[in-house]
């Protein structure tokens, strides 16, 4: 077989199951990927690397390395290395994720993907939604801030998330997530903070109680391709990923909404459910200031004023998944 004949390999890995949004995104952009490039291609799909026994951190290194073409991860998780990224995971900082949306889609989104790319060998294609985030625990229902003072709680490794729970007295645990699940099952943290869509995925639900629908921040998974193998790649090849890869974060972000609305119904079934109040909320925000002023000071205000840059006003609005 000849160079110009050589069947194209694209290994595409996440750490959902198949039926998740983001494992139906990874299943569309095979779809689509095939249809626009004009060359046979062997797509491999590893839907979850946690049923392996994996870190799910492993698979984010193994695009770097160019084991894998692409992945989906949690932004969070690139924070040590391209700080700004942390803007993402700030409390209250997004009024909805449609803002959220506009926002990654936009120059803010640009800017740090570039900022990725140049501290990294990963090329982000598009933003995905990974849910309003939530708190939950096995203690006691949450109230006001007060009633984190103490709560050991499992986080993503992300400045701003650490940050955020420590100003409400929380104690926080940053781990990768399959030890998080397994902290959490052997009772070694009290909470975790969570899409709804998570909270179900990882069977959450079944160890805590008390869900408060916070809404303190919102998950955004950006999708990474490999620049080691996109490097090899036809430049047609690679815009043809880059195509896939946007119309397949359109669809995802429609059925991560849509999936946030029922299981909001779903859990309120299940577990205490605790809608906050308008004041309530507000206490919870007051206490989210210090940490966006101390990222201000961070990493200046120009991509932060970006944020709050589409007229709508600088501050967060939303009250639970159904805005």
């Amino acid at each position: 077989m000849t160079a110009a004949h050589r069947r194209l390999a694209v290994r595409l890995g996440g750490y959902s199951p198949p039926d998740s949004s983001h494992g139906r995104g990874l299943a569309r952009i095979a779809e689509l990927f095939r249809q626009l490039v004009d060359t046979d291609v062997d797509v491999e799909i590893d839907y979850n690397v946690l049923d392996a026994g994996r870190q799910a951190h492993d698979l984010l290194d193994e695009v770097e390395a160019g084991g894998f073409t692409l992945c989906y991860f949690s932004t969070s998780y690139l924070t040590e290395r391209v700080p700004e990224v942390g803007i993402i995971d700030l409390p209250y900082l997004f009024r909805s994720p449609g803002h959220a949306h506009r926002v990654l889609d936009g120059e803010f989104g640009r800017e740090v993907s570039e900022r990725t790319s140049r501290s990294t060998g990963l090329v982000p294609l598009a933003y995905w939604d990974n849910g309003i985030r939530h708190l939950s625990n096995s203690v006691r229902p949450v109230l006001t801030p007060e009633d984190c003072i103490g709560l050991r709680v499992r986080l993503q490794p992300s400045w701003a998330h650490e940050s955020y729970f420590r100003a409400l007295g929380a104690v926080p645990w940053c781990t990768d997530l399959r030890q998080g699940i397994e902290m959490l099952r052997a009772g070694a943290v009290d909470a975790q903070e969570n899409p709804l869509a998570n909270f179900v995925t990882y069977g959450i639900h079944r160890l805590h109680r008390h869900l408060t629908l916070t809404a303190h921040a919102f998950g955004a998974r950006g999708l990474y391709a490999s620049s080691l193998q996109l490097a090899g790649w036809p430049a047609a090849h690679r815009e043809a990923l880059a195509r896939a890869a946007a119309q397949a974060a359109e669809e995802q972000r429609t059925a991560a909404r849509r999936s946030d609305l029922d299981l909001e119904a779903w859990l309120g079934d299940r577990c205490m459910v605790v809608a906050l109040t308008a004041d309530q909320r507000s206490a919870f925000e007051e206490a989210a200031q210090p940490v966006l002023e101390r990222a201000r000071k961070r990493l200046g205000g120009r991509l932060l004023d970006l944020v709050g840059g589409d007229g709508e006003g600088p501050t967060s609005t939303f009250q639970s998944s159904r805005v």
